[in-house]
């Protein structure tokens, strides 16, 4: 049986997630719940970078374009919040790209729009 990745951080993380869903509930645009994750993860004294852009590269050179994860916890997991009736493979496939893009290892895909509870997913590559 394989270790789970950064157990503590990724409890901690989905703490102040269910916190905020706690708190605020379903319904609300993504950038709502990215604010408030944003002081939750503060109050909480949980170290995460908000909305700051990975510079991608091809053979070596880089891209003008970027990505910008919705949080870097910890330095070492991406957070990627939805607000939406479900989870896809788009969105699976985009926290995938954000790990390739980082050399990261983890990424937690949480979507606060899902009713009776927060839906979560932990994704390793």
């Amino acid at each position: 049986m394989a270790d789970i990745l950064y157990p503590d951080e990724s409890y901690k993380i989905m703490g102040a997630c269910f916190e905020v869903y706690r708190e605020m509930g379903p319904g609300f645009l993504e950038a709502v719940y990215q604010e408030c994750l944003e002081i939750e993860f503060e109050i909480q004294q949980i170290p995460a970078v908000p909305q700051s852009e990975l510079q991608l590269t091809y053979k070596q050179r880089p891209l003008k374009k970027a990505y910008t994860p919705d949080f870097m916890c910890y330095g070492s997991i991406i957070v990627e919040i939805k607000a939406v009736s479900a989870l896809n493979d788009v969105f699976r496939a985009q926290i995938l790209n954000y790990l390739k893009a980082t050399n990261l290892r983890l990424g937690i895909l949480v979507n606060f729009n899902h009713y009776p509870k927060v839906q979560y997913e932990r994704i390793v590559k």
